[in-house]
């Protein structure tokens, strides 16, 4: 009898194991369509963009495991210490207009994956490795008594949050968001992410089942692409470019499942949006934001896109005057 039941059981486990294999074979990474809707990336072909790409010139911070994470630097006069947290697929190049404007010291590194220098292009060691260089970049840069202000655009924005609801949530003083990504079930959300994201969804729900468990051992699969538009893969700044992510990296970049609770960690928060968003509904974020914290101000920017809210005067007025109050 014992035996039968232990052969039942393993049998059980092998049928159980099988299922999210099998999930993970049905869909195989293909090359996107090039036809279809994504996001506007008209600010990012703009050719003064082009001349960020060597000002001001990036030097390495060595993370704990030895990887030397790029990074610009901007000396602003006196204020806080502001690290940039750029959006999915591109680098810290797209503040290269904000970032001199913001008064303190703000750094803007390309997180790992991202970038010229990304290690392993789409790819991390380990879920959650980048609150760990986001505190070791903080670590290293903050002098005693300096407020830590991160802001995030997009997924940026996702990770600011991700990394409120985390152990290393004692660093930050206050954070800006800038359209960010919340939950792919959060109300926020439009379709993939209004064309952009394309996740490949059985294998997401299969890397899930099986982390459930414990196993990790294919976490550095693809589980999601995007329609980044071949006039920037052909550009200039093309090869800065990730058009996809692994399981571990995509769930690094956002909150996480019980994304309210990492709402609900966030100090006090500056929040904008533009009214023309592609990807997020720009004024769902107050109602769903403001039922679980009261440390929100939230602003809705008339004729803003998506890409264009970094840039946008509106954005940095509002930064600003956020700021000052700190």
């Amino acid at each position: 009898m014992i035996n039968k039941a232990l052969k039942f059981i393993a049998m059980s486990g092998a049928i159980t194991a099988l299922i999210p294999l099998g999930l993970i074979l049905s869909q195989p990474v293909k090359p996107l369509e090039a036809a279809g809707p994504t996001l506007n990336f008209d600010r990012i072909l703009q050719s003064d963009d082009v001349s960020a790409v060597t000002s001001p010139s990036a030097e390495n911070v060595v993370m704990r495991d030895g990887y030397g994470l790029q990074l610009r630097s901007y000396i602003n006069g006196d204020g806080p210490l502001i690290v940039l947290v750029h959006g999915s697929g591109w680098n810290g190049l797209q503040f290269s207009k904000l970032a001199p404007q913001l008064r303190g010291t703000v750094l803007v590194p390309d997180l790992r994956g991202h970038g010229a220098q990304p290690g392993r292009r789409g790819d991390v060691d380990y879920i959650g490795q980048f609150e760990d260089d986001l505190a070791d970049l903080i670590t290293a840069k903050a002098v005693p008594g300096q407020k830590v202000v991160l802001i995030g655009h997009s997924s940026g924005g996702g990770l600011v949050v991700r990394f409120s609801g985390g152990q290393h949530r004692d660093l930050m003083d206050r954070a800006v968001l800038l359209a960010p990504f919340l939950h792919h079930r959060a109300p926020t959300m439009r379709p993939n992410s209004g064309g952009w994201a394309q996740p490949l969804l059985r294998r997401i729900i299969a890397l899930s089942m099986l982390n459930g468990v414990g196993i990790t051992a294919w976490n550095h699969l693809t589980a999601i692409q995007f329609k980044m538009p071949s006039e920037v893969l052909e550009g200039p700044l093309g090869h800065l470019a990730t058009t996809s992510y692994s399981y571990r990296l995509n769930q690094s970049y956002a909150p996480r499942s019980n994304y309210l609770n990492d709402i609900r960690a966030l100090p006090g928060f500056l929040l904008l949006a533009g009214d023309q968003d592609e990807a997020f509904v720009a004024e769902a974020y107050r109602p769903l934001m403001e039922a679980e914290t009261d440390k929100g101000r939230y602003q809705i920017l008339a004729d803003i896109g998506h890409l264009d809210l970094v840039d946008a005067p509106q954005t940095l007025g509002a930064i600003q005057e956020f700021l000052d109050d700190i």
